[in-house]
């Protein structure tokens, strides 16, 4: 792989965690618990649209061949789709959403305060546009971890069981791609493995408020980086790519 195309690869998964992402988020609109939840998640989720756009525009420039946001969206299978597998799974109930919110904003937050310092200028920028708003949502699902886990009985336990569903995902998050050795040692990329520290102090702070035992990590499952992904993306593709496949010319 090539320095240009382990460049494209890294911003396509940058940009594809938070369009999978959005995507989940905004099937709570109008079915959240109260209208403050509803509200917000759909509010996260659109924010994620947004840094998914400015990651997915940049992918499709670095890549040269004519393809936009748009275009790498809508018309990618989903064995071309590079975002983590934590990302992609199905909301279930409110306890899981939350946690996986918890997990992956804290993890993002993490990642664009060390991506601001970039020495890809684009790249920097992003991660620094985007920082404000991923820090919301990591503050945010911390609040609403802490008011399930020490709520009641019914409230804890379904928090806890969201964050059991989730913790096999974690380990994907923090392990580098091959070929982004090159893109840190130059600056570009991110070392994943350096951000767990700051997941794990910000995982232990607010278990401990929201009385929730820290986890025993499971065997990781791991292949999304890869493209090898769950039977629950091609379901999610299929409802979100419809339309611009229907009508590959319209325009908007």
């Amino acid at each position: 792989m090539t320095a240009n195309e382990a460049l494209f690869d890294y911003t396509l998964r940058l940009g594809d965690d938070a369009l999978i992402l959005s995507q989940r988020l905004g099937e709570w609109c109008g079915h959240a618990p109260a209208l403050e939840a509803d509200l917000s998640l759909t509010n996260v989720a659109l924010d994620l649209i947004g840094q998914a756009t400015l990651f997915l525009t940049y992918a499709g420039e670095i890549e040269g061949k004519g393809r936009d946001a748009d275009k790498l969206a809508f018309h990618r299978d989903v064995n071309k789709f590079r975002n983590s597998l934590l990302v992609e799974q199905p909301n279930g109930d409110f306890g899981r959403t939350i946690a996986r919110q918890f997990i992956f904003s804290t993890y993002q937050r993490a990642l664009y305060q060390e991506l601001m310092r970039s020495s890809d200028p684009r790249l920097a920028e992003i991660a620094a546009k985007a920082l404000k708003e991923t820090t919301y949502h990591a503050e945010l699902a911390a609040e609403w971890v802490v008011r399930l886990g020490d709520g009641t009985e019914e409230s804890h336990e379904r928090v806890e069981d969201g964050f059991e569903w989730c913790w096999r995902f974690v380990e994907e998050l923090f392990t580098a791609e091959p070929a982004d050795a090159g893109l840190i040692s130059a600056g570009i990329a991110v070392d994943p493995a350096k951000l767990r520290a700051s997941f794990d102090a910000t995982l232990a702070a607010t278990f401990a408020e929201a009385t929730l035992a820290l986890p025993k990590y499971p065997r990781p499952v791991t292949g999304g980086r890869k493209g090898h992904h769950s039977e629950h993306l091609g379901h999610l593709l299929a409802e979100m790519q419809f339309l611009p496949r229907a009508y590959p010319d319209a325009v908007w």
